[in-house]
């Protein structure tokens, strides 16, 4: 295999502007990074970063990976903590969907204490992660992109897609 056969695409576009949200404390994180998308107009762009305190974590992790690729619920595993945490790792895509509306694809991690050890988790961020106190997500915007999301058949779930 060559070395650019390991790609299924490239996706290319111009960084336009940083944005930097400041959310309100006991909302769903997940929720908050959508409304921002769109009250910013976000169509494509990349989770540079987070920080700040959680009350409550939903850690998605996939259990096995089906012979088929195609994930079902019980393919997964959700950790559910509801303590005192603080965001370590914050990343992800934005991109959109063909009704316009924007997916996004993030992941994160968290410290917290456990029987008095600090211990750091992480997974696929889904609703129902709930804010504390000082938590800022950075987005940076891409502009002028041939970077879309639609449905990939052998998956069964949305996936980025980059046009030629």
């Amino acid at each position: 295999m060559g070395s650019f056969d390991a790609l299924e695409g490239i996706g290319r576009g111009s960084l336009s502007r940083v944005i930097m949200g400041k959310l309100a404390m006991d909302t769903d994180l997940l929720g908050a990074i959508k409304a921002l998308v769109k009250k910013e107009g976000i169509k494509t762009g990349v989770i540079l970063s987070g920080i700040g305190a959680l009350k409550k974590a939903i850690f998605r992790n996939l259990k096995i990976l089906p012979p088929s690729l195609k994930v079902e619920d019980h393919h997964r595993l959700y950790l559910e903590l509801e303590q005192p945490m603080e965001i370590v790792s914050l990343t992800g895509w934005i991109a959109t969907k063909e009704n316009g509306e924007p997916e996004i694809h993030a992941h994160f991690s968290a410290s917290t204490v456990i029987h008095d050890q600090i211990v750091t988790l992480g997974g696929h961020l889904t609703s129902g992660t709930t804010t504390s106190v000082k938590v800022v997500v950075i987005i940076g915007v891409i502009e002028e992109t041939n970077i879309r999301v639609e449905l990939d058949p052998r998956l069964n779930q949305m996936d980025l897609k980059c046009l030629n």
